[in-house]
């Protein structure tokens, strides 16, 4: 809970013990304990996702409005300032390293593992033996053929659209971000809306993919090598999407509300990092998974 004492932003501010983490430790052992036990078949009903899932939105909604109550109180001064600079940038680095498992992952299973299935480099040609008849061609749903065979998304259809609208995305909000910086309020609350439907429209068209995919294609998770970082990597970026277009909603709702300054307004920054760091990401998506 803020400690809200007369305001000093020459001293570096620590907030008054709070409960907020231990109360989200708890809701996200509900959400986790809920899940696996749905994916392990021990389902003990659908309770402690709900249950996790409405407590950690109550938490986040409470613990976040404190931080901005305490932001626009003035309580932080330059020091706070560059601490969660610093903070935004080593967690945008923490997900550069998760992202870059995955696409490891991909280029592990069709640039070295399929090459050796298909007998390539191998002196023994144990391949022969373990998986006769099978050749290096991607995409594959493994020598296997788990779940049969399937199609693939053309890059030029959906992906290219939202390529387009991720990247416009971002173009609108650098443009809100010039206009906040400017004193232009109104103009920075019509560019954030534009971003937010940029990022709904994108997931809209996503989700339109996905069913498509599944229903249509035979591509699904299952679907051998292919279907699996297809999907990791698509779905986990969608995961991202989403959470960065709640996060500009909420950062246009505060500007709406009189929240942040022209010269005071790292919470409006670290979401359009986020929010460039997503559209990077999915750039390099669009090439590695769906174009080459």
């Amino acid at each position: 809970m803020a400690d809200h004492a007369t305001p000093n932003p020459d001293r570096y501010f620590v907030p008054a013990p709070s409960a907020w983490p231990f109360a989200l430790t708890v809701a996200l052992v509900a959400i986790l304990g809920g899940v696996s036990s749905y994916l392990e078949d021990k389902h003990i009903g659908p309770l402690p996702i709900y249950a996790g899932g409405a407590l950690l939105v109550y938490i986040l909604f409470r613990w976040f409005r404190g931080v901005a109550l305490e932001s626009e109180g003035g309580f932080y001064g330059a020091q706070v300032d560059r601490t969660y600079r610093w903070s935004m940038a080593w967690f945008i680095f923490s997900e550069v390293m998760f992202f870059g498992a995955f696409f490891g992952a991909l280029y592990y299973a069709r640039h070295l593992s399929l090459p050796w299935l298909g007998g390539e480099g191998s002196k023994i040609e144990t391949n022969l033996q373990l998986w006769p008849g099978f050749e290096n061609a991607w995409p594959t749903n493994g020598p296997a053929k788990l779940n049969g065979d399937f199609d693939t998304i053309p890059a030029f259809d959906v992906p290219f659209v939202n390529t387009l609208l991720l990247l416009t995305s971002g173009v609108t909000l650098t443009f809100a971000h010039h206009a906040l910086k400017a004193g232009k309020r109104t103009q920075t609350i019509l560019w954030m809306w534009a971003t937010v439907a940029l990022g709904c429209a994108f997931l809209f068209l996503q989700a339109e993919e996905y069913m498509h995919a599944y229903g249509d294609l035979n591509l699904k998770l299952a679907s051998g090598i292919y279907g699996s970082t297809f999907f990791m990597l698509t779905g986990f970026h969608g995961m991202h999407v989403t959470l960065g277009t709640i996060m500009l909603l909420v950062i246009t709702l505060r500007l709406m509300s009189g929240h942040f300054k022209p010269d005071s307004h790292f919470g409006f920054e670290g979401v359009a990092w986020y929010w460039h760091f997503v559209d990077v990401v999915w750039i390099g998506l669009f090439i590695v998974v769906y174009w080459l």
